[in-house]
């Protein structure tokens, strides 16, 4: 698996266990768990769009709005689920409007 042996998978777990303790562990994984199902969500999604408008013979360049970037939709996603991120976007906009309001 990617080149890795089991002592280095071994040292990757203890080392994310010891940044996020045992608590936040499962959080994190039923977090990326249900991004990943999301994510295969949309893809199904767009893609029926895409072989909907095919079967039609329309094309999205005429006048049909493209359906939503599939890499925005699963950040959202991300965003909404995994807690550590959530978290992080939210200060990232606290910043955001304190340099505008400095600026």
């Amino acid at each position: 698996m990617f080149g890795l042996g089991t002592t280095e998978l071994i040292v990757i777990g203890v080392i994310v266990f010891l940044i996020f303790g045992a608590k936040r562990i499962p959080e994190i994984g039923k977090g990326l768990g249900g991004a990943i199902r999301e994510f295969r969500q949309v893809k199904r999604e767009i893609s029926d769009i895409g072989e909907d408008n095919k079967d039609r013979g329309v094309d999205q360049e005429e006048g049909q709005k493209k359906p939503p970037a599939l890499e925005s939709k699963l950040t959202e996603k991300v965003i909404e689920q995994v807690p550590g991120v959530k978290k992080a976007m939210d200060v990232k906009k606290k910043i955001d409007k304190v340099k505008d309001i400095i600026d």
